[in-house]
């Protein structure tokens, strides 16, 4: 391609002239293509433009130090012109770390300048692209840093009598002119202000009630009427001024006009950074110094105070802090160049970073430092997979890693200090390496000795049956095939399986099932052992009785062979009586019942459903006989009271049973769950002078068959009931008790009393008052009279009589008085 003249003196010597320095990339510098095709002409092309360009006195010095640097590459251009391309290569590559290294001072330097704020001066950027000759443009886009002048700020305010202004905002309790005008919410933008609702604000005030409120309201709205955009910007301002001269942080500052005077985040930055302007300095030299310490940047504030003169007081403390910290730093980095140990060293480079955490090349030593290697590794082959095992380095400093390695290939980790190795070759041998590493350095790695995988057959399976054994297993991928043994006997296969039947019932055989590899080596092997049965008689048939304690009794007839159990399923078994399967296949079908021996039978907890006998030998078992069974248990515990001529039957209703057969003296009526909680019991009209006899029993109706279950029964003995009464008689001076006692019945009572009790409870016995007479073998009808008690009221009296049911007459004549 041609060279384009104009072209480079637009996108190379004016942007040069421009940063005060030639680029450092040579490729730009001396416009040449990245394959460096006619790197002679070109060369020859450039340095003719710039003789040509020299006349102009805006580049004369920038050629003349072109010209000087051209000096000392000449050879290498001589040698590309010969052909020889390799010291032109290695030029370009220390241009471009000269280049990536000034650009990465040249953004150091301005994230530096524009501190929290992120803004710097146009004065200030000018500076740093001088001094680094880059171009700052695409770097403040990227770091997010605005280039600008700070906005003017008034110095003097536009209104005279500022300070009445103050005074009458403090009486207010507003806390700035923005504030009164646009009130408290906010946020406030004054410096590109919008319309000022002053007439509104007036006529608020005017149609308030007069006081010193008033006359305050009343001075700031006068205040307002020249200039109010500016009386309320130049407010602002002072407000931040005198917090300036607290010496606050950025930050401090920006969130102090953010959060208590309401500014808009953007305006407030822009505000905040004209403030800092105006010390000359933005945010000081003491500020600056404590930002960067307190972010770590200590090598940096070093510098800083490198270039500031005529320091005193907290500043000059500050960096003479901050100079000592840096050469103790430097001193513990020369101290971990100089040190043996690698974990010395670590630990002094991480002192010196507590210190300095910006030090230069102490990171990248101090990752450099390998630990001490691991130590004891081991791998042990467990069937299809290797465990691999080590100690930890006995370095003690930093974070410690490992690094496991397969023949050189690092693999997944796992546990600390054990690795399983789920897929490693088979039946080759294989070295395993543990690598100790901190941070990006690794210790010389520790092997293990070599180990071979060969894997075990899997899903090995022996079954036993009548007079006969078959196995059955799946043997590895790469296992050149499988020999199986009964008790030391070698058994013929047929592919991946066996069938035994050189075994006699009854006895037990062990087989041993083992994969054979290349060479002949065979596995250790995997064991099975089996004991083959005659085929299973099955139970023909069983009774069901029920037990206490909620449980039911089986019985049947022993089998000539094996043993019985017993499983409970929702419907009938899917295979037919006497149909022989394996033991896991009828284990699978429903649930097994917990047996319990018992010298007749068979205790198990009551259920409902279809029982099912199944005959065991082995690992065979035969169907058997089924019963649907109805769980219909008993009552725990029955009641039965007489109340007159009604006989009160309770009872603790049986779990799960909905209704009850209760039987009075022969006669069955069936009560409903439901029912009987809603009547409160069972009630039953019986003549009171004769016995009953009371049966309650769980029943249900299946399959239009009424059920019943076992019952529990009460019986009452008939008892004679004798009726007295209360009567008072005589003049008031000498009145008389009567005591009147009859009954539909000849019968004779051996003792009657009358009981006294005082207060306000009715006596339920005779003990629990006090006996005012009684009478011996009493034969009703019968009268008796007795003094009236002389006590005071209110008080109780009532007649007691043993063997009989005494009624008596109502309450009101039992009870004297209220």
């Amino acid at each position: 391609m041609p060279f384009d003249e104009a072209r480079y003196v637009r996108e190379v010597l004016d942007p040069a002239r421009s940063a005060g320095a030639p680029p450092d990339d040579l490729l730009v510098r001396y416009a040449l293509d990245r394959d460096l095709a006619d790197v002679g002409d070109t060369v020859k092309a450039v340095r003719q433009c710039w003789r040509r360009q020299r006349s102009q006195l805006k580049f004369r010095r920038l050629v003349d130090r072109l010209e000087a640097d051209h000096a000392r590459l000449a050879p290498i251009f001589d040698a590309a012109a010969g052909g020889d391309l390799g010291p032109l290569r290695g030029a370009l590559a220390e241009a471009g770390a000269r280049d990536r290294a000034r650009l990465e001072e040249a953004r150091r330097r301005l994230d530096d300048a524009a501190g929290r704020l992120r803004m710097v001066t146009p004065e200030v950027a000018g500076g740093i692209a001088r001094s680094t000759g880059c171009d700052l443009g695409p770097l403040a886009r990227e770091l997010g840093i605005a280039v600008g002048e700070p906005e003017a700020l008034p110095a003097i305010s536009p209104y005279a009598a500022y300070d009445r202004v103050r005074d009458a905002l403090d009486t207010l309790g507003v806390r700035h002119l923005a504030a009164f005008v646009h009130g408290e919410t906010g946020p406030y933008r004054v410096l590109r202000p919008a319309s000022l609702p002053l007439a509104a604000v007036e006529a608020d005030w005017r149609r308030r009630t007069r006081g010193p409120w008033t006359t305050a309201a009343d001075t700031l709205l006068t205040a307002l009427k020249s200039d109010p955009a500016a009386l309320i910007r130049y407010d602002l301002v002072t407000r931040l001024r005198e917090r300036v001269r607290e010496h606050p942080y950025d930050d401090t500052l920006l969130r102090h006009a953010v959060d208590d005077l309401g500014l808009e985040a953007a305006e407030a930055r822009r505000l905040v950074f004209a403030v800092r302007q105006e010390t000359g300095v933005a945010s000081g030299p003491l500020a600056r110094l404590r930002e960067l310490a307190d972010a770590g940047e200590i090598h940096a504030a070093a510098d800083l105070a490198a270039t500031l003169t005529g320091l005193d007081g907290p500043a000059a403390e500050l960096a003479a802090e901050i100079r000592a910290r840096l050469a103790a730093a430097e001193a513990l980095r020369d101290k971990a160049l100089a040190a043996r140990d690698p974990d010395e060293a670590w630990l002094a480079l991480a002192d010196a970073l507590r210190r300095v955490p910006d030090l230069p090349g102490a990171a990248d030593l101090q990752r450099r430092l390998a630990p001490l290697p691991a130590e004891d590794v081991t791998a042990t082959a467990d069937d299809a997979s290797v465990v691999v095992t080590w100690r930890p380095s006995r370095s003690k400093a930093g974070e410690i890693s490992y690094e496991i390695l397969r023949n050189g290939v690092p693999i997944d980790g796992g546990e600390p200090f054990r690795v399983t190795d789920p897929a490693p070759p088979v039946d080759e041998p294989v070295v395993y390496g543990v690598v100790a590493r901190r941070g990006a350095a690794a210790a010389r790695v520790t092997t293990a000795p070599p180990v071979t995988v060969r894997p075990e057959v899997a899903g090995v399976q022996v079954r036993a049956g009548d007079g006969v054994v078959t196995g059955r297993w799946t043997r590895p991928p790469l296992a050149a095939g499988v020999v199986v043994t009964r008790d030391g006997t070698p058994i013929e296969i047929d592919g991946d399986g066996f069938v035994d039947r050189r075994v006699r019932n009854g006895t037990g055989y062990v087989y041993l099932v083992k994969a054979v590899y290349s060479g002949g080596l065979t596995t250790a092997g995997v064991r099975a052992r089996a004991t083959p049965h005659a085929r299973p008689v099955p139970v023909e048939t069983f009774t069901v009785e029920p037990a206490p304690d909620g449980q039911v009794l089986l019985r049947c007839a022993p089998p000539p062979a094996g043993h019985v159990e017993f499983r409970l399923l929702d419907a009938a078994p899917p295979w037919p009586y006497g149909t022989t399967v394996s033991l896991a296949e009828a284990r699978a079908t429903g649930r097994a019942l917990a047996v319990l021996p018992a010298p007749d039978g068979h205790l198990v907890r009551a259920a409902s459903g279809v029982l099912l006998a199944v005959t065991v030998a082995g690992e065979l078992a035969t169907i058997g006989g089924t019963r649907e069974h109805v769980n219909l248990p008993p009552p725990r515990s029955v009641t039965a009271e007489r109340l007159g001529r009604t006989v009160h039957v309770g009872l603790d209703w049986p779990a799960d049973v909905p209704e009850v057969e209760v039987v009075v003296n022969g006669t069955a009526t069936l009560v409903s769950a439901a029912s009987y909680r809603a009547q409160g019991g069972i009630r039953v009209d019986v003549a009171e002078d004769e016995p009953v006899t009371v049966e309650v029993a769980p029943t249900a109706l299946v399959g239009g068959v009424r059920l019943r279950g076992p019952g529990l029964s009460r019986s009452l003995e008939a008892v004679t009931p004798v009726r007295y009464d209360l009567s008072r008689t005589g003049p008031f001076w000498r009145r008389r008790l009567v005591v009147e006692v009859d009954a539909d019945r000849p019968v004779a009572l051996a003792r009657l009393a009358l009981v006294l009790r005082p207060g306000r409870v009715e006596p339920l016995s005779e003990d629990q008052g006090q006996v005012l007479a009684e009478w011996t073998d009493v034969v009703p009808p019968a009268r008796f009279e007795v003094a009236v008690p002389r006590r005071a009221k209110p008080y109780w009296l009532k007649c007691f009589a043993p063997g009989v049911e005494l009624i008596g007459p109502p309450v009101r004549r039992l009870k004297v008085g209220s």
